[in-house]
């Protein structure tokens, strides 16, 4: 058992039957009354973000968490099949369990968050950036570098992303994952 006082960016704890990672936390000490801590917490099974405010002192439960590396071997209609890059144990993940999974290909590895004690995958977070390639757009017109004008296109994985006009079939892109956004051309 911790104490508010052992509170910490990054902390996983139990709260309300459930696991959640705090994000943010603040000790307020106010002139009257007892002291608080306000925090914003994650679920780690939903991903909803909650402000909850803490009264200083009490005892809560840290869970005991392990980042794990994987590599996305193939998916299966909503199954994405993983192994474990340490001793090739090989798991199964809902496709909604891994956010943006739509921009995740074969190879690629993941990072996959477990509940120690329980052995129970809680999320899975792709790496910050991933270098795909353009499999359909519209033709770029050169000289079209200067300007903030963006076209649809398809990569190799499928997503569709916005793209500058100077790209073209074949080219690599570099994505951003957590926004899903175009970042550079990659030679």
């Amino acid at each position: 058992m911790a104490t508010t006082a052992d509170f910490r960016n990054g902390l996983c704890i139990q709260f309300n039957g459930e696991p959640w990672k705090i994000e943010s936390f603040q000790h307020v000490k106010p002139g009257k009354g007892p002291a608080f801590v306000r925090t914003k917490i994650r679920n780690l099974n939903s991903g909803r973000l909650l402000e909850n405010t803490f009264t200083s002192g009490i005892k809560i439960d840290i869970i005991r968490i392990e980042n794990r590396k994987y590599q996305f071997l193939y998916s299966e209609k909503n199954d994405y099949h993983l192994m474990n890059i340490d001793d090739y144990e090989q798991i199964t993940l809902q496709k909604d369990f891994i956010e943006n999974s739509n921009l995740l290909k074969e190879g690629e590895n993941i990072e996959v968050l477990f509940h120690a004690d329980k052995g129970m995958p809680l999320s899975a977070s792709l790496p910050s950036h991933i270098i795909l390639e353009i499999q359909h757009t519209e033709p770029g017109v050169k000289g079209n570098t200067a300007t903030n004008t963006f076209k649809p296109a398809t990569t190799e994985t499928g997503a569709s992303i916005q793209v500058p006009l100077f790209i073209n079939e074949g080219d690599k892109i570099k994505i951003d994952t957590a926004k899903g956004t175009y970042i550079e051309r990659v030679k």
